[in-house]
This record gives structure tokens, C-alpha cells and sequence, in this order.
């Protein structure tokens, strides 16, 4: 049933929303999860410019995988819960805000998590926000009947059991840690297929399709606003504009091109069914990784071209073109490739990707030449799609919203 949006009763049954509801978007409360969630994610991209400038790129590259798991796991799950089930009362509404206290909880965790490896404040906000989940789904288990409320308690009862599995991190050995982390997110991941085996959610593709949009334009913009400050700071501290304006440019080419390239198709179309849904939104851990890490990226290679960090040329450059290369190779991988049409089309983010990593060895000029090589991504892609809409060499008729849109990156 669709659930009315006002709050004028404190409380309502937590019960499934319309899958098929016409205008289902984002509402505030979302949004402000959103925002508060990037603070958990900025966190974790300082620390990891401060692992690969200090020398420890393998170390840092760990723990940022570790805490972005956790950053963006209890995102992902709130999203596809709220999706189906968010009734906007006020113990809704609560239950919202206690999640996002737990991810500033997490996030004045994450510099211990990285420099003295003390995950006790990331693991304390993790369970914070999923405790607040699982409770959430008790709710829905209280208010469903049959096959529904099976799943809600699965949901619960998984959620629940992985807290305690995610205890051992406080516990084990250093060198351990890594694989309890590999055991327990994978025993995370498989929480929401087995939940689901009888009964899915009614989560809506256009809604979903909007929250991750909408993250990845967060991230995008955490990502230019990390590289300003670390431009801005270089340009006052050292004198150095001739040496950061490649790498502005650079940058903002790469990250102008990263949106470009995700939002060139109507992604929602492809979210029919809950396997192409769990594998599209599995697949963005990665996605937001590399978007975020674009942005930690550019700061080593500000302040490698300022002489503060003593790394390799090659390690400052890597720090930019590999997690953009990353991004592009995704969002042709999880969603773009379904809407190429020919060889052409489908090859120009996959070769993209690879002179993007081969501009690793352009020294100095690594930013611009990746930033130049993602433009010229773009434009190709517009340029192979208007050839394939005029011609019609599929047959098979287009709207213009495809047209425009598919293969346009």
C-alpha cells in the first residue's frame, strides 16, 4: 500500500510501500542521512592521503576498504529498507537520526582506525547504526504476516548475529584482522539473498536509482572540495600555482567526467528483479570507493608537486588514475554496457580506462593527460551515439531519452 508522507500521527504501521507508486523520490530526511554519511566518508579519504603520502599506500589502502565497507554497507542497507518500507512517523524518524549519530560515531573513529589501527569507535558506530536497523526490521516483522514477516525477521536476526561476529576485530591479532573483515563482510553480504529467498521487498527501481545518484553526486562533490582546499592550501603555502594548475584542471576533468558517465543512461530501467538489483548495488562499494578516492588522490598529488610528501612520481599519479580508472570500468561493467550499441560503443569506457592507467607514467603531467583521456571519453561516446541514433543501425526504435542517453559517456 502507499503510505502517506505527512507526520501527523506519531505512530503508523510499518508495512510495504506501492512498488509501482508514481513519483516516489528522495524525501529530506534522506537527504540529510546522505550528507551526514559523507562526513564518514571525507574522514576516510583524509586518512588515506595520509597513508599514501606517508609512505604506506598497501596499509592505507586496507583500511580505507575495511571503513568504507562500513560506511557504505549500513548506507546501502538503510536505502533499500526505506525504499520499500519508510513510512515517515515519528519512531521512523528517530530510528533515522540514531543511524546517523552512529556514522559521526564511526567517523571520529576512523583516524585511530588508521594510524594506531584501534577500530573500537568504528566498530561502537557500526553497531549503533545497525542495531537501530535491526530494530527497524522488527517493527516490519510486527506489522507483516506469512512469508513477509519471515523475511523481516531474517533481516533482523541476520543483522543482529554479524554484531557479534564484528567483535572479533577488537580482539584478534593485527594480522588477522583483514580476513575477519573478509569473513564477516561476506557473512553481511549474504544476510539480504537469504532473507529474501521466499519473499522480496517492495523497493522501488526509480527511488533507488535517485538514492544512489544522488550519493554519487555527494562524493563527486567531497571530491572537489577536498581538491580545492589541498590546491588552495598549496597555491598559499609554497608559491606553486604554475605546478597545481595541471592538476586542477586534471581533476576537474576527471571528476566532471565521472558524472557525465554515470548519469548518460536511465539506470532505473535495468532494476527489474532483486538479482539485478543486488548485483547493481553491490557493485557500487567499489563505484563509491573509487569516486571518493579520486578526491584523495588529487590531494597527494597536490602535495607531491608541492615537495610536502617525498613518494615516487609514479605513487602520486597512481593515487588519481587508478581509482578513476576504477570508476570508469565499473559504471560500464554494472549498468552502461546494457545501453552500447556495437563494438565502438562498447569499447570506449573499457579504453578509457586503460589510457587513464598507462597516463601513471606521464610524470608530472599524469593529472591533465588522465583528465584530458576522460573528456575525450565523453565526447567520443556522444559522438558514436548521435552516429547510431541517426543511422539506426540497430532497428530497433528509440525514444529520445535513449537516444541522448545510451552510450553517451
Amino acid at each position: 500500500m502507499t503510505q502517506p508522507t505527512s507526520s501527523a500521527r506519531p505512530l503508523r504501521p510499518l508495512v510495504s510501500r506501492d512498488r509501482g507508486q508514481e513519483h516516489r523520490g528522495a524525501t529530506p530526511l534522506e537527504l540529510f542521512f546522505d550528507l551526514c554519511f559523507v562526513v564518514a566518508v571525507a574522514q576516510a579519504g583524509i586518512q588515506l592521503v595520509h597513508a599514501i603520502a606517508e609512505g604506506h599506500a598497501g596499509e592505507g589502502i586496507g583500511d580505507y576498504a575495511m571503513v568504507f565497507f562500513a560506511i557504505w554497507w549500513a548506507w546501502m542497507n538503510f536505502t533499500w529498507f526505506a525504499s520499500a518500507y519508510d513510512n515517515d512517523d515519528a519512531l521512523y524518524r528517530v530510528m533515522t537520526l540514531i543511524q546517523i549519530a552512529g556514522v559521526l560515531v564511526l567517523a571520529a573513529g576512523v583516524p585511530q582506525a588508521f594510524t594506531e589501527h584501534d577500530f573500537l569507535l568504528v566498530w561502537l558506530g557500526y553497531v549503533v547504526m545497525r542495531l537501530a536497523l535491526a530494530s527497524q526490521w522488527l517493527r516490519a516483522a510486527r506489522d507483516a504476516s506469512g512469508a513477509e514477516r519471515t523475511m523481516a525477521l531474517r533481516y533482523a536476526t541476520g543483522v543482529l548475529a554479524c554484531q557479534l561476529g564484528w567483535s572479533a576485530l577488537l580482539f584478534a591479532p593485527e594480522p588477522a584482522r583483514p580476513w575477519v573483515f573478509l569473513v564477516m563482510a561476506l557473512l553481511e553480504m549474504s544476510v539480504p539473498p537469504l532473507a529474501e529467498r521466499e519473499f522480496s521487498t517492495s523497493w522501488h527501481a526509480a527511488h533507488i536509482a535517485e538514492r544512489y545518484g544522488l550519493f554519487t553526486i555527494i562524493v563527486l562533490g567531497e571530491t572537489i572540495a577536498a581538491a580545492t582546499v589541498a590546491v588552495k592550501s598549496g597555491a598559499e603555502e609554497n608559491n606553486a600555482l604554475d605546478e597545481l594548475l595541471p592538476i586542477a584542471a586534471g581533476g576537474l576533468l576527471l571528476v566532471f567526467a565521472a558524472w557525465w558517465i554515470y548519469f548518460a543512461v536511465p539506470v532505473h530501467g535495468r532494476l527489474r528483479s532483486n538479482r539485478e538489483g543486488f548485483l547493481w548495488g553491490y557493485g557500487h562499494y567499489l563505484i563509491f570507493a573509487s569516486a571518493a578516492a579520486i578526491g584523495a588522490g588529487i590531494e597527494v598529488a597536490v602535495e607531491h608537486a608541492v615537495g610536502e610528501v617525498h613518494i615516487a612520481a609514479t605513487s602520486a599519479a597512481a593515487a588519481v588514475t587508478l581509482p578513476s580508472a576504477l570508476f570508469l570500468l565499473l559504471v560500464w561493467a554494472l549498468h552502461a554496457r546494457y545501453f552500447k550499441a556495437g563494438l565502438a560503443q562498447q569499447l570506449v569506457l573499457p579504453v578509457a580506462a586503460l589510457a587513464i592507467v598507462l597516463c601513471t607514467f606521464t610524470g608530472d603531467w599524469a593529472v591533465l593527460v588522465a583528465g584530458l583521456v576522460a573528456a575525450a571519453a565523453v565526447a567520443t561516446g556522444v559522438t558514436l551515439t548521435a552516429r547510431t541514433a541517426a543511422r539506426g543501425t540497430d532497428g530497433t526504435p528509440r525514444s529520445r531519452t535513449d537516444q541522448e542517453g545510451a552510450g553517451a559517456e
